[in-house]
């Protein structure tokens, strides 16, 4: 019981945290302006473990390497504490483990990140409902976009409806139901 507890926990915290460093990635990525409430929470909350990785891990390509390999390396121990509270017997298992919990971590990262672009298209949708006049809109509009505009390309708007959300929805479901749950299927059939 304590177990399962300490593993919702740590999971919980352990996915905000990576969430916080991806939506930091993607800022970068989609050059968002930092000049903004929200975007500077992020970058606050995610400077401890970010500047000090970019001292060993430069940017290359225009992206933000420090910021994938922290998220990389901190949903790989959070996938290892569950395991490991779970009982499972990482002393018996031998080398090969650890390949597979590495593999864990990245199928859970890429996971993570279209749940991300699930939950921003969602609330891109809501606040153009409600209140445009928050200073998390620019931040959400500009980070939807870039997954958004292919889409408008090719379905156009019906009755001024624009329907790209909710085909990025069903794409993201797929994406999800496909690929990323056959990958973790192979990882689990290997432990």
């Amino acid at each position: 019981m304590i177990s399962g507890a300490l593993a919702f926990l740590l999971q919980t915290l352990g996915n905000l945290f990576v969430i916080a460093v991806l939506l930091r990635f993607m800022m970068q990525l989609f050059r968002v302006p930092f000049r903004n409430p929200f975007a500077e929470f992020i970058v606050v909350i995610t400077d401890f473990a970010v500047k000090p990785l970019r001292r060993l891990v430069p940017g290359l390509f225009g992206l933000d390497w420090a910021c994938i390999l922290l998220a990389l390396l901190v949903e790989t121990a959070v996938v290892v504490a569950i395991y490991w509270l779970n009982g499972y017997p990482f002393a018996l298992a031998g080398s090969a483990v650890w390949s597979v919990m590495l593999g864990l971590g990245v199928v859970r990262l890429l996971s993570l990140t279209v749940y991300l672009i699930i939950g921003l298209t969602l609330v891109r949708a809501v606040l153009s409902w409600v209140n445009a006049n928050t200073p998390l809109v620019p931040v959400v509009y500009a980070l939807s976009e870039p997954f958004l505009q292919p889409l408008r390309r090719i379905i156009p708007m019906i009755s001024n409806v624009d329907l790209t959300p909710l085909v990025l929805f069903i794409l993201c479901q797929l994406v999800l139901m496909v690929p990323i749950l056959a990958m973790e299927r192979a990882l689990l059939a290997a432990l």
